[in-house]
């Protein structure tokens, strides 16, 4: 069911034009300022992996392997983003209780992931990789730690929506949850390409595709 349909069905006025239904017009401003916010974000999270890849090409560069806790934290973070999937299509069927469940799960899977993080710093740590020293050891706390800062900026927008969740109407808590499933696929798909960027990518590599071996 689309959201247009939700509006309509729940009365009260909802049927009115998207350009008369305040809440519609305040969904797609939040929903235009989310998507400049993921663009800018990824434009940044770019432009450190392209400084990350020149300077592999330095002679004091170690890669490094990763603890299997990043492994770990992939899994988590891919299922909360499955579970949020699922809260959205819930609140749009007006499955309030089970929408409300599926976003406390999502949450602490979020906070799950954010611990097995922590537990990779530790490991890393365990073995002397310090952000200090070796560059990539320095790329990887840096990279690591901007996208554990952007999951606990979405895990406030969680907890707004997550706190009312059980008393606002659905189509409210539709539109919250909506914008918190594309944040956490955002989330996502950008810790997939730093956890490849910091997993797989060599000097052999970088200097092998860029032509200059």
């Amino acid at each position: 069911m689309s959201y247009a349909a939700i509006l309509k069905s729940s009365g009260g006025g909802y049927g009115k034009p998207a350009a008369d239904n305040p809440l519609e017009r305040r969904y797609a401003a939040i929903s235009v300022a989310l998507w400049l916010f993921m663009a800018v974000a990824s434009a940044l999270f770019l432009l450190f992996i392209a400084a990350c890849i020149m300077r592999m090409d330095a002679a004091d560069w170690s890669p490094l392997a990763m603890p299997w806790q990043l492994w770990l934290s992939t899994s988590i973070l891919a299922i909360a983003s499955v579970v949020l999937q699922l809260a959205a299509a819930a609140a749009n069927n007006h499955q309030m209780e089970r929408a409300h469940s599926l976003l406390l799960l999502a949450g602490v899977c979020s906070m799950a992931f954010l611990a097995a993080q922590l537990w990779g710093w530790q490991a890393l740590r365990a073995i002397h990789v310090t952000a200090a020293g070796n560059p990539a050891g320095s790329f990887f706390y840096l990279l690591t730690a901007m996208h554990a800062l952007h999951v606990m900026g979405g895990l406030v927008g969680w907890g707004m929506a997550a706190a009312g969740s059980w008393r606002q109407q659905p189509r409210r808590l539709a539109w919250r949850i909506r914008l918190c499933a594309r944040y956490w696929h955002f989330l996502l798909a950008v810790w997939l390409l730093l956890f490849a960027a910091l997993g797989w990518l060599t000097p052999d590599f970088v200097r092998m595709v860029c032509g200059t071996r």
